[in-house]
């Protein structure tokens, strides 16, 4: 079986020869992995491809997109004093801006190929970049009034939101490349790629933020900080991610979907629940990423005065549940090809309201060890719900083609192809919803800590402050109860929708049987 390619001022050519390096950066008019003499021979390799490119450049766009959880602790360092509600809005508006970019680079698939996307996607993320190394660590935002520092700082901070949009765009891409039975592995493995891009921030950016300064000094509560190096450090891969996926990424005929397949989509009952799930699983991983670094600043102080390098490191003590996180979601995703997305994603609920039940005792005991263990296992839950539930989306759509082609005698190949678009388009719809949910961690936790900021900004000294901060280190608690409560819902809806109504169940292919409930 070939596979019919054509550069991309070409028009569609029928009969090309199969691809082979001359295929580089091409249209791919015939794809068709469902037939595995196809996948064997050509598709597999192409796939893989695709999908390493993809890995690389929304790890980047990930990394680009947490930038300011690090940032914000280290401001006090250059110079820039800010309250705490301020922070929380640092790190948000990215998160918000990101989420509302993952629609439109839905639809930019389709509209320009998911080859020159990634390029712009990629090269997108030069913005935030040098902002970040020009104007943050610049004399002369230092010397600027606070609401002048706060307001120029929110504008350099909302441009990293760009790295919020790749994921919907990598993962509707991704999911054409790849027949059915294998979509949970690859949509996992490349949105773990992806995800992995909040660990490496948080790792490698506080040190390279201290890059020159003597270790006698960053043991201090200010020391010097080289904030332009948070920016230039991810030029140059931004360059080779702009240039990997130009080089050697394709673009298929077949994932140029029209807006109709998104309207479409939006009519299905199942796309407003699985992207309310996704709110409870992605919501959660990548909130509580912009999050808890300040979370744990401000309701562990006496912990964290005691423990100088852990106060320095905090933001490279988040990369452990970030990490935690991205390396389970291929594994929720290969466990949902074998038991079932829903069963998956039930277990993942109960065990994330669990936890969240261990982090309240945590808190209730001022015990650092207890919380951070605690959401050590929610990051594990979350990135093995962030898997199931994606690998629910395809499974499902492929089973509501199979049953509208019986229905109505309609030929079931090109309903499959249509409803495979569909899915494509809740892909990014429910990416989409479910940063949203990122956004709504960070007003919860922000909206907790105005009381406690407004009793340390009263307080008259640091000694003071650090008293006061202490007393109500317990802020976090009425942030912690309403997600306790909205994973009770999750797991609710998860079990009724697509466990307890086995009458609705969606008709599936054989061997299939498990995926879309």
């Amino acid at each position: 079986m070939s596979t019919t390619v054509r550069p991309e001022t070409d028009l569609p050519v029928a009969g090309a020869p199969a691809p082979g390096s001359s295929s580089r950066g091409r249209w791919i008019d015939h794809w068709d992995p469902e037939d595995p003499t196809f996948w064997e021979a050509t598709g597999k390799k192409i796939a893989r491809k695709n999908l390493i490119f993809s890995i690389f450049a929304e790890n980047i766009g990930f990394s680009v997109w947490v930038l300011w959880t690090i940032i914000v602790l280290n401001l006090a360092n250059a110079g820039i004093t800010l309250s705490l509600s301020e922070l929380f809005w640092l790190t948000a508006v990215p998160n918000l801006i990101g989420s509302f970019l993952r629609i439109p680079y839905t639809f930019a698939v389709p509209r320009f190929g998911g080859r020159l996307w990634t390029g712009i996607s990629a090269s997108l993320l030069l913005i935030p970049c040098v902002l970040l190394a020009t104007v943050v660590p610049s004399g002369w935002l230092a010397g600027q009034s606070h609401d002048t520092q706060f307001w120029v700082l929110l504008a350099c901070a909302a441009t990293a939101g760009f790295g919020g949009g790749n994921f919907s765009s990598s993962m509707a891409n991704i999911s054409f490349f790849y027949p059915e039975g294998k979509k949970g592995l690859a949509l996992g493995l490349n949105a773990a790629g992806g995800n992995l891009g909040v660990a490496t921030a948080q790792l490698l950016v506080p040190l390279v933020l201290i890059i020159g300064v003597s270790g006698a000094a960053v043991k201090l509560p200010v020391h010097e900080v080289n904030l332009a190096y948070a920016g230039l450090m991810w030029i140059p891969l931004i360059l080779f991610a702009a240039f990997g996926a130009w080089r050697y990424m394709d673009s298929l005929t077949q994932a140029k979907a029209d807006t109709s397949s998104y309207t479409r989509a939006l009519s299905h009952t199942d796309t407003w629940v699985m992207s309310l799930l996704y709110i409870g699983t992605f919501g959660s991983f990548i909130g509580y990423s912009f999050a808890l670094p300040l979370v744990i600043k401000n309701t562990f102080p006496e912990f964290l005065a005691g423990h100088p390098f852990i106060a320095t490191y905090l933001a490279g003590l988040g990369f452990v549940g970030a990490l935690i996180g991205s390396v389970a979601r291929p594994f929720g995703g290969w466990m949902s090809d074998r038991i079932g997305g829903a069963r998956v994603t039930l277990a993942c609920f109960v065990g994330m309201g669990l936890f969240t039940i261990l982090a309240i005792v945590g808190v209730n005991e001022h015990s650092f060890g207890i919380f951070f263990g605690a959401y050590m296992v929610i990051f594990l839950f979350a990135g093995m719900g962030n898997g199931s539930t994606y690998r629910m989306i395809p499974a499902i759509f492929a089973g509501l083609g199979r049953k509208e082609a019986k229905r109505t005698g309609q030929e079931a190949g090109a309903l499959l192809i249509n409803y495979k678009r569909q899915a494509a388009a809740v892909i990014g719809i429910a990416g989409a919803i479910g940063a949203f949910g990122g956004f709504l961690i960070q007003v919860a936790f922000r909206q907790s800590s105005l009381d406690v900021a407004a009793a340390v900004k009263a307080a008259k000294d640091p000694a003071e402050k650090l008293a006061v901060a202490s007393a109500q280190s317990d802020w976090s608690l009425p942030a912690l109860y309403v997600f306790l409560g909205a994973y009770v819902v999750m797991a609710l809806v998860t079990w009724y929708r697509y466990m307890h109504q086995v009458d609705r169940k969606i008709e599936v292919a054989p061997g299939m049987e498990h995926a879309a409930i």
